[in-house]
C-alpha cells in the first residue's frame, strides 16, 4: 500500500512539472511570435514639435600628406654653391634659375636630352634645339627652332646672358642648364649636396621632380573607414589655417598596422591644397587635423529619429497629439534626428517613451 501511493504520488508530481512546461512552451512561443503593439495603443509618449533645423554628421580624424619625388636633373657644373634660388616644392618654368654656382647661374630648361657639352654658333643636334626652345620662349630667340646653331642663336644666347648678369659669350656652358622633361614642374633640390659653401664636381643627382600635389590619406579603423565610402568630404586644416576639401577616392588596406587608409582627391578634379601646397614639407609626413563628413548637412524638418514608425505597408511616418497618421520620407538622418517631409511645420508629434503629466 504504501509502495503503490509512492507511485501514485510520483506520477502526480511528473503530470505537474509537464503541465508546467506545457505552460511555460505556450507563453514563450506567444511572447515571442506576437507583433508590437501599434503605437496608438501605447499611452507613453512625450510630444515633440516638428521644426526647421539641420541634421549633420562628422567624425574628427587626421590627414597625412607626404610628397612623392623623382630624379629628374643633374648637376654638370664644378665649383662652390653661392645662392640657393628655389625654396623645396617650388614650381619652375623655363629659364629659372636653381643655384649659382662661383656666382654663375645653373638655370632649369625643358628637354629629354641632358647637358653634355658646350653649344654655341656651329654646334647641331636636339640638346642645341632644346636650347633654342627655351630662348624663344623666355623672347630671345625669333629664328626657327630646328637644332642648328648660327649667328642668330649665338646672339639670343649673348642677349640671354646679359640679362642673367654674365659675359655675353654666345656659347652656353655644359654647366649651365640642367635639362628635365617637363616644365613647369615642381621640383626639389637636395639640400644634402646643394647649400651656400657646398662644393660641386658635376655629376651629382641634385634636382627631384615632385607631383602637383601631396598624397593625401586619412588612416582609420576598419569601422571608421565604413563611415567614409567613396565620396566622403574630407575638410583638412592646414598649417596656415586654411581648409583644404579632398573627398575619398578609394582604401587601401595596411596590413602590417591593421589600419585602413582612405585616399583623398580634389573636388572635380582640383588640387587639395591649391596654391598652398608648398606648406607641406618636402620631406617626411605632416599630420594635419580633419574633419571627417560622415553625413552631410540637410536643413529642412527635423523630429527625433524615435518618432517615426513603419506602417504596415513599410511606409514610415509620425503620429501627430490627436493620434492622426502622417506618412513622411526621410531626406537624411544623423545623431538621433532625422529630416521629414509630408508634415507641416509646428505639428507636434509623439515619441514613445514617458508620459506626460
Amino acid at each position: 500500500m504504501e509502495f503503490s501511493s509512492r507511485r501514485r504520488m510520483a506520477g502526480l508530481g511528473l503530470f505537474a512539472a509537464g503541465a508546467v512546461l506545457a505552460g511555460l512552451t505556450v507563453w514563450a512561443v506567444v511572447t515571442v511570435t506576437q507583433p508590437a503593439k501599434d503605437p496608438l495603443e501605447s499611452p507613453s509618449y512625450t510630444l515633440v514639435t516638428v521644426v526647421e533645423g539641420e541634421v549633420g554628421a562628422s567624425i574628427q580624424l587626421n590627414t597625412l600628406a607626404e610628397w612623392t619625388s623623382s630624379p629628374i636633373g643633374v648637376n654638370r657644373a664644378s665649383g662652390v654653391v653661392t645662392s640657393v634660388n628655389v625654396d623645396a616644392g617650388a614650381e619652375v618654368t623655363q629659364g629659372s634659375t636653381i643655384y649659382t654656382v662661383d656666382l654663375r647661374p645653373v638655370v632649369v630648361a625643358r628637354g629629354a636630352v641632358p647637358a653634355f657639352r658646350p653649344i654655341g654658333d656651329g654646334t647641331k643636334g636636339e640638346d642645341v634645339r632644346q636650347v633654342q626652345q627655351m630662348l624663344t620662349d623666355l623672347g630671345f630667340y625669333n629664328g626657327e627652332v630646328g637644332g642648328e646653331a648660327g649667328s642668330v642663336t649665338a646672339a639670343a644666347i649673348r642677349d640671354w646672358q646679359k640679362s642673367l648678369g654674365q659675359e655675353p659669350t654666345g656659347v652656353v656652358e655644359v654647366g649651365d642648364i640642367i635639362f628635365v622633361p617637363q616644365l613647369p614642374a615642381r621640383v626639389s633640390v637636395d639640400g644634402k649636396v646643394v647649400y651656400p659653401g657646398a662644393s660641386l664636381v658635376s655629376g651629382e643627382q641634385v634636382l627631384a621632380g615632385l607631383p602637383a600635389s601631396p598624397v593625401f590619406t586619412v588612416p582609420a579603423t576598419e569601422t571608421q573607414a565604413a563611415m567614409m565610402p567613396s565620396g566622403t568630404r574630407v575638410e583638412i586644416t592646414s598649417p596656415s589655417g586654411a581648409v583644404w576639401v579632398g573627398v575619398v577616392v578609394e582604401h587601401k588596406r595596411d596590413t602590417q598596422s591593421g589600419t585602413t587608409n582612405a585616399i583623398l582627391a580634389g573636388l572635380d578634379g582640383a588640387i587639395i591644397c591649391g596654391d598652398s601646397c608648398g606648406e607641406v614639407p618636402v620631406t617626411g609626413q605632416l599630420t594635419l587635423s580633419s574633419k571627417v563628413v560622415t553625413v552631410e548637412t540637410v536643413q529642412g524638418l527635423i523630429v527625433p529619429s524615435s518618432a517615426l514608425i513603419s506602417t504596415a505597408d513599410g511606409q514610415l511616418a509620425v503620429v501627430d497629439e490627436a493620434g492622426q497618421r502622417f506618412p513622411v520620407t526621410v531626406t537624411a538622418a544623423a545623431r538621433g534626428e532625422s529630416v521629414i517631409e509630408g508634415v507641416p511645420a509646428g505639428t507636434k508629434v509623439r515619441v514613445p517613451g514617458q508620459a506626460q503629466r
